[in-house]
């Protein structure tokens, strides 16, 4: 037990290097002990490329015959963009897999494990670890269970909950560290999303900038190696421009509206129309289709920034997740703009409340990660 839970630990901290650059794959990591010393190590890296075991077990090499595997997640039992790990397994010579969480999908779950006692393999799998397995794999789980991306609404603000002046002026609220480190969650996000608002406000790029990162992940992964998310943007009443920076710098960009125009825009930019819906008296875009239609479009995770209206009806409708709020040691006075906008909260029984899941210290303002108590 004491082997296996430390074995399992190893692999997920393999998985865990993959979270730029697996999607829309989950992250997998796998380890290959033989005589209680491990052989071979490999985790997941990128999608249709080699999965965790096959790295692994080419490390190992001939000393796979006889050798435990521990894997993350249960190995694959079909033909997709690779062969099934299954196969690579059995004709490797292992004896025995321990596996963290079972595949998620319905038609996969325990098939992998099922092929592997068949062939003489011992497997087990009772849940160790099975909350660190699911923790580094939420937005996977969640869209092949539900069909919706797990959605991390960023905010910051003061001690007060304000995140501007009334002039409009908030550069900067929080520290340079505290936006270096909102560039590793947008690099493990499948998709940026924000609104007309923020890019008339700000004109962001609403990109991954390599050069915030720690020098760990830079040694990891090389400049050119990272991938840029779908930048999304809510843009109902067609007001985002070709000229915005946003638009200009290089990736692909989704406007959603309610219906198109016919300006002169570039490849990279797809308008997507969707219906509307009402809330608190005004039109808006359905968001609950736009993240079933993400999810279509194989988006695990999705990450928020914008302002006060939208973060508010985003908390308002149970689409939030997670919220990252970075928190700065310092009052903006009663004038300033709110954290965000929450018209529906009448009374006690209306608030929203969230469980704490981590706090941290990043330079010298507060990370907060927390989940609403009704997930």
């Amino acid at each position: 037990m004491l082997h296996d839970k430390k074995y399992l630990k190893r692999a997920l901290q393999l998985a865990w290097k993959g979270r730029f650059t697996t999607m829309p794959n989950p992250n997998v990591g796998c380890v290959i002990v033989h005589n209680n010393k491990i052989v071979g190590e490999g985790y997941h890296i990128r999608t249709g490329e080699a999965h965790a075991e096959i790295h692994a077990l080419r490390v190992a090499g001939n000393l796979s015959k006889g050798a435990t595997a521990y894997i993350t997640l249960e190995p694959c039992s079909h033909y997709g963009r690779t062969p099934p790990c299954t196969s690579a397994l059995i004709n490797a010579g292992i004896k025995r897999v321990v596996v963290a969480m079972l595949d998620p999908h319905f038609y996969a779950r325990g098939r992998g494990l099922r092929l592997l006692k068949q062939a003489g393999i011992e497997v087990r799998h009772n849940s160790l670890m099975l909350s660190e397995a699911e923790s580094i794999n939420r937005g996977f789980i969640k869209r092949i269970r539900t069909g919706l991306p797990w959605v991390k609404l960023k905010l910051a603000a003061s001690l007060d909950g304000r995140t501007a002046m009334s002039s409009g002026e908030s550069k900067w609220i929080t520290s340079v560290q505290a936006r270096q480190d909102v560039q590793h969650f947008r690099a493990e996000s499948d998709v940026i999303l924000s609104t007309a608002n923020t890019v008339l406000a700000d004109n962001p790029k609403l990109n991954v900038r390599w050069s915030c990162f720690s020098d760990e992940i830079k040694y990891i992964y090389a400049n050119n190696k990272i991938r840029q998310p779908l930048r999304v943007i809510i843009d109902s009443t067609n007001r985002v421009l070709p000229t915005h920076r946003v638009i200009r710098y290089e990736g692909k960009i989704l406007l959603v509206r309610l219906k198109k125009d016919h300006r002169n825009w570039p490849p990279t930019v797809e308008q997507l129309l969707l219906p509307s819906i009402n809330y608190c008296g005004r039109r808006r875009v359905n968001l609950r289709e736009l993240m079933q239609y993400l999810a279509y479009r194989e988006i695990n995770n999705v990450w928020v920034e914008a302002g006060a209206t939208f973060s508010g009806i985003l908390l308002d409708i149970g689409l939030v997740d997670e919220l990252i709020l970075y928190q700065a040691i310092k009052f903006l006075g009663s004038d300033a703009r709110p954290l965000c906008l929450l018209p529906n909260i009448k009374c006690l029984n209306d608030i929203k409340s969230f469980d704490l899941i981590d706090i941290k210290n990043i330079g010298p303002d507060i990370r907060l990660r927390l989940i609403p108590k009704n997930i």
